[in-house]
């Protein structure tokens, strides 16, 4: 009886090691190979002592869209430790329209009023945003002046912009996403991190996730600091 009881209650510590607000554990501080890998080749950042973090990811991705909140609330917790950016992959012919909404809002200064919109837009109320006039549509629709968007979509500074995408998939490897880069060094991901989660939900996944991060960037930070 002894021995049950001994053994329900390692149990339910595991269990609260686990699922306490939601957030898995890990065994062990991440490691390289498992919950994180290093990028080929390293790429340059200009973030100063601030961490670089980059997120790959696309609009149409389910994926990224649940990952969107979770994100979003952990690099306003990071604050200044960190520069944020996000890259809006290349992929295929009916995501250019979408891949050219992200840089025109950006480009007006209108990504952080209307970013979560777009995944609404596309997710919850099912716009298919896979065309120029549909994309045109929705930013009228969203009290955009129409006129505006369309000449800042259709510019040079957007082109340039989509063929920067292009080439920073390529130096950074990406061939899925969400992908997160931290440093110029090191690539995670919800999948990476769920490898040392098995039979975790995609939410599980996702905190894991974050916790690499947490790690990852709390050490890049010490190492520019000590520069």
């Amino acid at each position: 009886m002894r021995t049950l009881r001994r053994l329900f209650c390692t149990a339910l510590l595991g269990l609260a090691a686990t699922s306490a607000i939601g957030t898995p554990a890990f065994a062990a501080e991440p490691q390289l190979g498992q919950q994180y890998l290093a990028l080929p080749n390293a790429q340059p950042t200009d973030t100063g002592k601030k961490v670089e973090v980059i997120e790959f990811f696309a609009y149409y991705c389910p994926h990224c869209n649940a990952f969107e909140p979770q994100l979003a609330a952990w690099v306003k917790k990071q604050g200044d430790n960190i520069v944020f950016k996000r890259v809006h992959v290349a992929a295929g012919a009916g995501a250019q329209a979408q891949q050219r909404l992200f840089y025109t809002l950006d480009a007006m200064g209108l990504l952080a009023q209307y970013h979560a919109k777009v995944f609404e837009a596309m997710h919850v109320q099912r716009q298919r945003l896979s065309s120029d006039e549909q994309v045109f549509d929705w930013a009228a629709q969203a009290g955009i002046d129409r006129a505006r968007f369309i000449e800042t979509y259709r510019s040079f500074g957007i082109q340039a912009r989509l063929r920067r995408a292009a080439s920073m998939m390529d130096a950074y490897s990406v061939e899925y996403w969400p992908l997160l880069v931290i440093d110029g060094k090191f690539v995670t991901s919800p999948s990476q991190a769920g490898k040392s989660l098995p039979g975790s939900s995609e939410a599980e996944q996702q905190a894991g996730a974050l916790q690499v991060m947490d790690v990852l960037v709390a050490r890049a930070k010490a190492e520019k600091d000590r520069q």
